[in-house]
């Protein structure tokens, strides 16, 4: 037998390994975008023949030319600046009382018995319909609108964080003890983690719900924001107004969700 015949391979079998999977065509992003950019075109038809009149829905035009006059009357950068500041309160507060409670009651099970009932019973509470209580709490000011961005915030967080501090793998802590950790570093190295994944996932979706409860908010009582915005064109008819303002709201949820998603990404970058 020639030496010749027993040399594998090597550049096929080192163009196998490097092969992580099917590569995406260059017009892939493209062809996403021809279903919307048909859907719009078709709005515009319509409305341009009278079938969608301007008092059921503007046009694609008339929104985009309402658009550029609220941005350069600087309204809507106003209105998006305090709606902005009032989902970040909101996050801030109900997150950090979503985060601290999942801890405690995920790292005790005396803690458990005494925090998560409450929190299971709170959870089932309608949460929008607890804005008129709110109102009668706490007036018509600022404070009415971040509690409720803030009690929609906290739910989600406090399940998904107390999820995934109680999945870790229990033969991880107990080799974490095995190797003398104490217990704050056991916190760090392993609980951390351990519950990372599920916690952004719930931030996301505590996200998704503050955007809503924001709406909510803003459309019951408010003289400020996005909502009120929307109020004020809702009386006049204006529909390139509630469509703007509808699209601002889109957009923001879109971005924060963005943003968690790039922190997951870099936080998660262990994970395969």
């Amino acid at each position: 037998m020639s030496t010749t015949s027993l040399a594998p391979p090597a550049p096929a079998a080192a163009g196998a390994g490097r092969r992580a999977g099917p590569r995406r065509s260059p017009l892939h992003h493209l062809r996403r975008w021809v279903s919307p950019v048909v859907l719009v075109a078709l709005w515009q038809a319509l409305s341009s023949a009278g079938v969608i009149t301007e008092e059921q829905m503007a046009s694609p035009a008339q929104i985009v030319r309402r658009a550029v006059q609220l941005v350069q009357d600087g309204e809507l950068g106003t209105q998006t600046l305090i709606s902005v500041q009032r989902v970040l309160l909101g996050v801030l507060i109900g997150g950090a009382i979503g985060l601290v409670l999942a801890v405690v009651a995920g790292l005790s099970r005396i803690a458990e018995d005494a925090v998560d009932p409450p929190m299971q019973m709170l959870r089932t509470l309608p949460h929008f319909g607890l804005i008129t209580l709110f109102i009668t709490w706490f007036g018509l000011g600022e404070t009415p609108k971040v509690a409720l961005i803030a009690l929609g915030v906290c739910f989600p967080l406090y399940l998904n964080t107390f999820a995934g501090i109680r999945g870790i793998d229990r033969k991880i802590l107990e080799a974490a003890r095995s190797m003398h950790l104490t217990r704050r570093q056991r916190i760090r190295h392993v609980v951390v983690p351990g519950a990372l994944p599920q916690a952004l996932t719930g931030l996301r979706q505590s996200l998704g719900i503050a955007w809503l409860s924001l709406i909510v908010a803003e459309t019951i009582g408010a003289d400020s924001g996005l909502g009120a915005m929307i109020n004020d064109a809702r009386e006049f008819l204006q529909t390139d107004v509630i469509v703007v303002g509808l699209a601002v709201y889109a957009l923001l949820g879109l971005a924060t969700d963005a943003v968690v998603r790039h922190l997951e990404r870099r936080a998660l970058a262990w994970r395969a």
